[in-house]
């Protein structure tokens, strides 16, 4: 039997203990109780539910005993992060030289969000939450020459109310910086809550000379600030730049594996200077500051060359920037390699790519790897005696054999003026880097009616929805029916990190996000990543692709031409074509340990139920 002596019970537990409020017999129920169940829920919401206590109760003792209470230990037992979440933390902290507070540890490294975490401490501790504002901050209070003291103990003094003054804490439950308040204010305080950042704002507005993280605005140092953002995500492999300008700060954050993670904040200052820098980088108009602009840096470095594609977007506190890095590629996945399940993979190389004539749309959001797998498509048919021909914008992979054409359009050479001068080239197939209007739609399928084969790609949801979607450009339903062999949709999904993989056990509420009943899903061997160095805390490294394949028979070339609805071209897909839907796939490859449910849930379309996995995994060939 668990007791209390185990050390199980975590602090929050122990305290209530200590008061009263809970008696051992009670505990060692309730730890009897969480060990059978399957859920997520932690102990403290056991006790909650069988009612031994109240959340009024919990935050009386967390009121009463908050300088004994570490944040961690209390985010922990409160569900907001896990255990192993906290090692990870716990170990990267004490790697660093700064030492920062483990709370903005928890956030710089996703394992918490910003505003979850003060959410938390407020209404548990029952501090108020207060961004403190220099307007507001009374002078008085202020000992002359502390405010390096401030700074590094991370609070500040903003009113008196009585006897007590008012001390907004980045973290109010470090007993050493209250501790360090109480010495230099020579007062009893009220703690309060705030941001690290709205703190070193005012410390900085205090006193101008405190300004040691404010970079200086002359040009070489505003050079080698820019350079040092885009080596950065260069270097660690970033897909994206975010440079985000906020009422107090400029944030940037880079996109790795699909989802953002903070990079640095940056004094509000820098934001003219830097957005001035990109600008004349990309040719754009430093001097319009209203509307929306777009260019390109083609970056030279000695560390690597990058193009980046670079967009201005208005908002307001500023001008919003993102740097989309392209990296210029000649290693060439094989089409073998992209993802695609053994039974996928023979029927879109015999009943597609073979095909001598027709359109084949790989279809997805951006970033979702469809340029890769175009030219996956593009090695296998690459020979000698094929005449390839693309119009890209730009060319992302260089690959010898075939004439590649990247898009200008300050020189007019556009998507329109190539695709005219496309077929006369006499090409055997045609790439056409996106369908993105009527005209380059009716293109593409003239292209396959006058016996060329086409790849290119489109923006849609799911495969039906590149058909769909072509309706919608007014291409006639017999074109699209007579030329349209395949379409391929797909998403990237985080894998799951190699080095701290583990095994997980699917809950109750994952089966039912899924629409799944336990028999569904016996056979799965699902895994999920603890986080650690090698994969930054995430639990994830890299990324696999997956795959919807729509191959075109004679049940849905009638179903396109009778205009039926999404949804039943869906199903007869399913039930003739043999179609998997994206979920599918995704459940498929998160059962056998490759990624996450929680990344299949949120990445993925849930159209409709998906099938059980054995009948999954029967027509995947697995």
């Amino acid at each position: 039997m668990a007791t209390f002596q185990d050390g199980k019970a975590g602090q929050i537990v122990s305290l209530l203990m200590e008061e009263g409020r809970l008696t051992e017999k009670q505990l060692n129920y309730a730890l009897r109780i969480s060990s059978k169940l399957e859920t997520s829920k932690t102990l403290l919401d056991v006790i909650k539910e069988l009612e031994y206590v109240s959340d009024d109760q919990i935050k009386a003792t967390l009121r009463k005993n908050m300088g004994r209470m570490r944040i961690g230990d209390l985010l922990v037992e409160l569900g907001q992060i896990s255990e192993s979440e906290l090692q990870a933390c716990l170990a990267l902290q004490a790697k660093e030289k700064t030492r920062q507070k483990l709370g903005k540890l928890l956030v710089s490294n996703n394992f918490i969000r910003q505003q979850d975490l003060m959410e938390t401490l407020s209404v548990q501790l029952g501090i108020p939450f207060l961004e403190p504002q220099f307007a507001d901050i009374k002078k008085n209070l202020l000992p002359k020459g502390q405010m390096g003291l401030f700074k590094r103990s991370l609070f500040i003094p903003v009113s008196r109310q009585g006897d007590e003054v008012v001390v907004a804490f980045a973290d109010p439950m470090d007993e050493e910086a209250v501790n360090t308040a109480r010495r230099a204010l020579q007062c009893q305080i009220r703690p309060a809550l705030a941001t690290e950042s709205s703190i070193l704002e005012v410390i900085e507005k205090l006193e101008p000379s405190a300004h040691g993280s404010v970079i200086q605005r002359d040009e070489a140092s505003i050079v080698e600030l820019v350079n040092t953002i885009i080596l950065s995500a260069f270097t660690s492999g970033a897909s994206d730049v975010h440079i985000e300008p906020a009422k107090d700060r400029l944030r940037v954050r880079f996109r790795h594996d699909g989802v953002l993670i903070p990079f640095k904040e940056y004094s509000k200052e820098v934001i003219p200077a830097l957005t001035s820098r990109l600008k004349i980088m990309c040719a754009a108009d430093i001097a319009e500051k209203r509307r929306h602009q777009g260019g390109r840096i083609d970056f030279r470095h000695d560390q690597g060359d990058v193009d980046l594609r670079v967009s201005f977007y208005v908002t307001i506190n500023g001008e919003k920037i993102v740097l989309r890095l392209l990296r210029r590629q000649t290693h060439l996945l094989k089409i073998e390699d992209i993802g695609m399940s053994p039974k996928m993979l023979k029927r879109f190389r015999v009943e597609a790519l073979d095909c001598p004539s027709g359109v084949v749309l790989i279809t997805g959001p951006t970033g979702s790897g469809k340029t890769t797998t175009v030219y996956g498509c593009i090695n296998y048919l690459n020979n000698s005696e094929t005449s390839i021909i693309t119009a890209e914008e730009p060319v992302e992979y260089v690959v010898d054999g075939i004439a590649q054409c990247s898009i200008d359009p300050k020189i007019n050479l556009t998507f329109e003026e190539s695709l005219r001068h496309i077929v006369r080239q006499d090409p055997d197939v045609v790439v056409i880097g996106e369908i993105r209007d009527t005209f380059s739609a009716q293109v593409a399928v003239q292209a396959a009616l006058t016996g060329h084969k086409v790849l290119t790609t489109f923006h849609t949801e799911d495969s039906i929805g590149g058909l769909v979607r072509l309706l919608n450009m007014d291409v006639d339903a017999f074109l699209i029916s007579s030329t349209v062999v395949c379409v391929v949709a797909q998403r990237l999904l985080r894998r799951v990190c190699p080095e701290c993989r583990m095994s997980y056990q699917i809950t109750p509420g994952d089966m039912h996000a899924l629409g799944y009943k336990a028999k569904d899903v016996l056979s799965g061997d699902f895994q999920i990543g603890r986080g650690c160095e090698a994969c930054r805390f995430t639990g994830y490294k890299g990324r696999l692709a997956v795959l919807e394949m729509l191959i075109l028979n004679e049940p849905v070339r009638d179903a396109i031409l009778e205009r039926k609805t999404s949804h039943q071209i869906r199903n007869i897909s399913i039930e003739s074509s043999g179609l998997l839907t994206l979920m599918e796939d995704g459940i498929v490859k998160a059962a056998a340990g490759q990624t996450t449910i929680r990344e299949v849930l949120r990445c993925l379309p849930r159209l409709q139920k998906p099938r059980p996995l054995v009948e999954l995994r029967h027509l995947l060939g697995l």
